[in-house]
């Protein structure tokens, strides 16, 4: 017998006396709009420490704000027999593909942030209930008057709805102007400091109440620099997620608070619960899971950093 045949027959043992399990654990696929940032991260983070628990393969796909992307990757998972499928951020009405392609295939789809409807199974971090107590806060601390630059993205069902209640919110306050301008993903970082610079050559320091809000906070961090350079502390600066640098730029003062998602558990929750999901079958009712946001202001990140050191690891 060669050496060859040896080392594959050698290798087909050791595989026969693997347990199950450790041949094909059940697949969790996850599909995100932009793996590499931090809320993401934190996020897949969770699912994979609750994956690990209950014995999963986790994959994730970068859709890098494509959902043409996202409704392939999903497809993908469908076909090789996931057990189930993490939509991140994509709203389900953009993934119609990919939902259709799992439910044909019996593979619950869940969403962070992507919402309910179609068949998707369960949802958690909407995008609105994380960011209503900043919304509320810039208010107040415009005193309901003065010019504000809004850094939005409505490719993305969380900012989409975050824009959506700003400008509800703001309905009984027509003092507070608002230019409003789009980011991209990738590029959110260069976006929110290019149009900052723009917005902030037309608001000089002046009397007025001047304000720049991120749909979430990396955004907001990128026209922070453009502030820093060019030494502007007259502008209040608001973000949603409370990432690492965002809590970083509040203790610093440069940005005026932003609201901490506690993303981390939300991704070991859901993974948690498609046991549940799956095991109720037809039966299962699709429900939102939601984790309460936390308000993260100079007054009170110290504290915060104590209950809560992780959120800056």
């Amino acid at each position: 017998m060669n050496f060859t045949r040896m080392s594959l027959l050698i290798a087909a043992a050791i595989l026969a006396a693997m347990p199950a399990h450790a041949q094909d654990k059940p697949l969790i696929g996850l599909v995100s709009i932009a793996a590499t940032e931090a809320n993401n991260v934190r996020y897949i983070n969770g699912a994979k420490k609750a994956a690990e628990e209950l014995g999963y393969e986790v994959s994730v796909v970068d859709a890098a704000g494509s959902a043409d992307q996202a409704n392939a990757a999903i497809q993908n998972f469908a076909q090789r027999g996931a057990f189930a499928i993490v939509d991140l951020v994509f709203p389900a009405s953009s993934i119609g593909a990919g939902l259709d392609a799992a439910k044909q295939a019996n593979i619950p789809v869940v969403t962070w942030g992507g919402g309910l409807g179609l068949s998707v199974a369960a949802t958690n971090g909407s995008g609105a209930p994380i960011a209503e107590p900043v919304i509320k806060k810039m208010i107040d601390d415009m005193g309901g008057k003065g010019e504000l630059l809004a850094l939005t993205y409505r490719t993305g069902e969380v900012c989409r709805n975050r824009e959506a209640l700003m400008d509800k919110m703001l309905e009984s306050h027509a003092d507070i102007k608002v230019t409003k301008n789009e980011v991209r993903i990738p590029g959110y970082f260069e976006d929110g400091a290019q149009y900052a610079n723009a917005w902030l050559a037309s608001h000089p320091p002046g009397d007025e109440k001047l304000a720049i809000w991120g749909c979430w906070d990396d955004p907001a961090i990128g026209a922070i620099g453009s502030l820093r350079s060019q030494a502007r502390d007259d502008v209040l600066v608001y973000g949603v997620n409370g990432n690492a640098q965002a809590i970083e730029n509040i203790k610093n003062d440069h940005m005026t608070a932003t609201a901490w998602e506690d993303s981390y558990s939300e991704g070991y929750n859901m993974i948690k619960l498609l046991a549940d999901i799956k095991k109720a079958g037809a039966d299962w009712k699709p429900q939102a899971v939601e984790v309460p946001a936390v308000l993260i202001t100079s007054d009170t990140v110290e504290d915060f950093l104590k209950q809560h050191p992780e959120a800056v690891q």
